[in-house]
């Protein structure tokens, strides 16, 4: 049975995925049983994310001899973050201006969910509240929780204490390097199911929302997914020409997580293979310990792109029509809210709950319109959010140079032996 499997992870999570695409079409209602498997597979991932982001994070702090060198890391991981996604956030409004997808939208023909938690918790949510929870209560609270923002603070707190201990705590950093091994052990073998939950996410997607449910919203969708493709490639890929690396090189190195967030609808469900794989992309190890982690929580250009869009849409559908000055407000209350509901589930749905309260000037009822396909463009801005990440990790180690050029052309010399023996 085994030899009538395709080896390559990629080829078994595409087939997965397509299977679970047909069966939520022709049997919706076995499909919609398909979800724990998606769920499952989704928690085997989290139970290993928080270790790993702390393991990832203190070896890489620690194993620099300049802690000023952490300081530098961070500091231009950070400055590229905020000049990227306010970036997307820009292209998301000049796009939704130009393509006006809300135009003429009938909001009485689509049907609208519950939207009530979303509305109270974006009314809830404010910058204070957002920089006070950064700083967990409890270590062990934050790592149950798997609260990523908490853990990398912590994380960074412990790998320079442990950085400044020096000879003294180098046992330490031997016995969290074995312990980092078993980690990425587990990861290998959890991927082995990852077709198993694509499958089961996918198929329960496609039977609870179906098809149908995308056409009054499709155009939409188009122009979300169209405006995503084109800051990706055009983008982010001019920024990899300017850092002087190939962003095809790095789509075709990280292809099976790409695949995997497709399947799951999860950046997350990638965190761990992403880690693994920039490593064997040339990047240091302390430098992607640093941003990796720190992206998924601030670097998020695919859901920065969808709530600049999102807010106009609503605004256009329900007929207001919004100042330059009010469009400059909203670019920046996302700039705010778009880091504050980082990590929180339905965090989508929160930001543009705050934001519509802010603004005071769209009905944050209009919120409902959007349920039935959100699930549908979540799939667009996690892979979008997740090569944003990669592409800002190589950018920052070649800034530092902390970019190994020779395993570089390693890693690309076996993507085109595999793409020559396809």
């Amino acid at each position: 049975m085994r030899r009538l499997l395709p080896r390559n992870l990629t080829v078994r999570v595409l087939l997965a995925i397509s299977l679970g695409v047909a069966l939520g079409i022709a049997f919706p209602d076995t499909a919609k049983a398909m979800k724990p498997l998606g769920d499952t597979f989704v928690n085997l991932v989290k139970m290993v994310v928080g270790p790993i982001v702390f393991l990832t994070i203190v070896l890489g702090i620690a194993n620099m001899s300049d802690l000023k060198k952490v300081g530098r890391v961070g500091g231009k991981a950070f400055l590229y973050f905020e000049v990227v996604t306010t970036f997307a956030l820009a292209i998301g409004l000049i796009v939704v201006n130009v393509t006006k997808p809300g135009a003429g939208f009938d909001v009485s023909g689509v049907p609208r969910g519950d939207i009530s938690r979303y509305a109270s918790a974006g009314q809830e949510m404010n910058w204070v509240d957002f920089l006070t929870h950064v700083v967990p209560s409890s270590v062990v609270d934050a790592f149950a929780k798997g609260d990523v923002l908490q853990i990398v603070f912590f994380s960074v707190l412990f790998g320079v204490a442990l950085a400044a201990l020096g000879a003294r705590g180098r046992p330490l950093v031997e016995a969290l390097e074995r312990i980092a091994e078993v980690f990425f052990k587990i990861v290998g073998m959890v991927m082995v199911v990852a077709p198993i939950g694509a499958f089961g996410a996918m198929a329960y997607t496609i039977g609870n929302f179906g098809l149908r449910s995308l056409l009054p919203l499709g155009r939409l969708m188009l122009d979300v997914y169209l405006t995503m493709a084109v800051f990706v490639f055009v983008v982010l890929g001019g920024i990899a020409r300017w850092s002087g690396f190939s962003l095809f090189a790095l789509l075709r190195h990280i292809k099976e997580e790409i695949l995997l967030v497709l399947g799951t609808s999860s950046s997350e469900a990638a965190l761990p293979r992403m880690l693994e794989k920039l490593e064997r992309f040339g990047c240091a190890r302390s430098v992607v310990g640093l941003v990796v982690p720190a992206g998924y929580s601030f670097n998020l250009d695919g859901t920065s792109i969808y709530l600049s869009m999102a807010v106009v849409f609503l605004a256009q559908a329900f007929r207001v029509d919004l100042s330059v000055g009010q469009q400059l407000t909203i670019l920046g209350i996302l700039m705010i809210t778009s880091k504050g509901a980082a990590g929180v589930t339905g965090s989508g749905f929160i930001v543009l709950a705050s934001t519509l309260s802010a603004l005071n000037v769209v009905p944050v009822e209009g919120l409902a319109l959007l349920l039935g396909v959100d699930r549908f463009m979540s799939e667009a801005r996690a892979i979008t959010n997740l090569i944003g990440n990669g592409v800002a990790t190589v950018v920052v180690a070649r800034s530092e140079g902390a970019f190994d050029e020779s395993q570089h052309r390693e890693a690309v010399a076996q993507l085109h032996a595999v793409r020559a023996a396809a």
